[in-house]
């Protein structure tokens, strides 16, 4: 089967992209699907809440998998990345928006930093406390 053209470039663009870039990528999905959950969650369309639930906990599990535990920040990481994934599994369960709503606050919080901290680093490579 072949693949659409937008398939193929988000593929060569994955697969391209230096680990600071693929860190971004990944939060701007997790901000994608938190979105679409919540607003599903908003019209009471709980199939698509839980499906797009379901992608932004795989998502937060990447960044948990990316962690480098040689640095001290990877810790305070990976507590904050727990406290997503329980407040996205409590959404889900819930079907309570607001839940998801403070993930998402978090998310974008956390990608503007780490879009900082690439900025300036002046390379695509992502600090060693979160690299992909």
């Amino acid at each position: 089967m072949l693949n659409s053209p937008l398939k193929m470039y988000q593929q060569a663009s994955v697969q391209t992209a230096g680990s600071g870039q693929l860190l971004l990528m990944l939060y701007e999905g997790g901000i994608r699907f938190t979105k679409a959950a919540s607003e599903a969650i908003h019209r009471r369309d709980f199939e698509a809440a839980n499906t797009n639930l379901k992608k932004a906990q795989a998502i937060i599990h990447e960044l948990v998998a990316s962690l480098n535990h040689d640095y001290a920040i990877a810790k305070d990481l990976a507590r904050i990345y727990e406290y997503l994934l329980h407040l996205l599994i409590q959404s889900n369960i819930q079907k309570n928006a607001s839940m998801s709503e403070e993930v998402l606050q978090h998310l974008t919080e956390l990608r503007d930093a780490w879009k900082q901290v690439v900025k300036g680093s002046g390379a695509i490579q992502a600090p060693e406390a979160n690299r992909v």
